[in-house]
């Protein structure tokens, strides 16, 4: 069973990010910006973390991958907490995309998936 889809766009398609909310908690599937550096990603993820309290979750989280350095300190800069280290997922994850590369971002080996998460205080 797939659950919806929501998005916000900033701007002119300056940015988007994509979010699933299901039950009590909010995940964050993409976030774009086309300018960085510009507040473009912390509009769009401040809007979802709104709209995730409106309905009443606990906690919004992502996934995203080891190499991901620039993502994983744009969040942690916002407040956002590592919950989780998964050693080895995108060992798994290659049996169903044999075309994930083995070196990242970075020149990082791809191995991880790494869970960043923020607690929420629910609606206002």
């Amino acid at each position: 069973m797939f659950n919806e889809v929501d998005a916000f766009v900033y701007g002119d398609w300056l940015g988007f990010v994509t979010f699933v909310i299901f039950g009590n908690e909010c995940e964050i599937i993409t976030l774009n910006s086309l300018q960085e550096g510009i507040g473009i990603g912390t509009a769009l993820i401040d809007k979802v973390i709104m709209e995730a309290e409106k309905r009443n979750c606990r906690r919004t989280f992502l996934i995203t991958t080891n190499d991901n350095l620039d993502a994983i300190g744009f969040y942690q800069r916002r407040g956002w907490s590592l919950k989780v280290l998964r050693r080895n997922a995108m060992e798994k994850a290659r049996k169903l995309k044999p075309t994930i590369p083995l070196i990242g971002k970075h020149n990082i080996p791809l191995r991880d998936e790494v869970e960043l998460e923020m607690i929420l205080s629910g609606p206002s």
